[in-house]
């Protein structure tokens, strides 16, 4: 760390930043964090007291680390073999006690990356090389395995489990100690252990981000086409291409997220209809 770098940061006597750590203006660390030599610190961000942030790490403006996270460390992967791999984390993002990111692998493309303006509660942990998009929430304890993808706005309650390799759509939301080993459609309201189900359309969600009617009557339309006609996922994909207006970014963003599918998806539970799925 430069002198200059020095000037311009809140750095607390008793913690050690490597010389060569690159700390931006007005950064705050606290007593006993651990900042090592690769990791970046954008203007802003507050860390505070025994941080350990490590490897290729970034991290980006105005956010705030809490106590006792770890970040950037070596991937839980047997595979790993030691090569140079990195954490990304945008702006505006607040990362709770204790969480714990570990960086990526060769396998899946050597980043694990966190969006702008995402909030991860006490406990939560994010295996290597899964990508968070913007404005998702993780409440406490919760879990994702490697390769994990959770795509913008986003909510996953607490003590859920995401399976490697499982895909979570925008705007979806998932209940506190849920299970997930399919993946969760976009805008679907999923719960449940040990088999998770979609309860219905994420209704409120939806009309909170303000997303327009129409298009809303649209991912209305393309529920009912994926869950409730019997069709099978490739017909059913075609059908909401046919029946439904693809010049939404929301729309299209459901049908490039069902084209993709390879784990299957959480469907709803047929023996037991929800007041939710009732509702849709």
């Amino acid at each position: 760390m430069t002198d200059e770098n020095k000037a311009v940061a809140d750095i607390h006597p008793m913690a050690v930043v490597h010389p060569n750590a690159k700390i931006g203006k007005n950064v705050k660390i606290g007593p006993f964090v651990t900042i090592d030599e690769h990791v970046t610190i954008g203007d802003g961000t507050v860390i505070k007291p025994n941080v350990y942030i490590t490897g290729h790490t970034t991290i980006g403006k105005d956010c705030v680390i809490f106590a006792g996270c770890s970040i950037g460390e070596e991937p839980q992967d047997l595979k790993y073999a030691g090569e140079e791999s990195y954490v990304e984390i945008g702006d505006r993002t607040k990362i709770h006690e204790y969480c714990t990111i570990h960086r990526g692998t060769k396998d899946g493309g050597l980043v694990t990356k966190i969006g702008d303006d995402v909030l991860l509660m006490a406990y939560v942990h994010v295996a290597h090389d899964c990508i968070i998009g913007n404005r998702v929430i993780m409440a406490n304890d919760a879990m994702l395995a490697g390769h994990v993808v959770v795509e913008d706005r986003a909510i996953l309650g607490g003590k859920v489990g995401v399976h490697q390799f499982v895909r979570i759509g925008q705007l979806a939301m998932i209940g506190g100690m849920s299970r997930i080993v399919e993946d969760v459609v976009p805008f679907t309201i999923v719960e449940g252990s040990p088999d998770a189900h979609t309860r219905g359309l994420n209704s409120i969600g939806i009309q909170r981000a303000g997303i327009d009617t129409e298009v809303r009557k649209d991912l209305k339309k393309a529920y009912r086409l994926l869950f409730r006609s019997n069709m099978k996922l490739a017909d059913a994909i075609t059908a909401i291409e046919t029946e439904c207006d693809m010049s939404s970014k929301e729309v299209e963003g459901l049908a490039a997220f069902l084209r993709k599918v390879s784990r299957g998806i959480c469907r709803p539970n047929k023996g037991k209809k929800t007041a939710a799925a009732a509702e849709d």
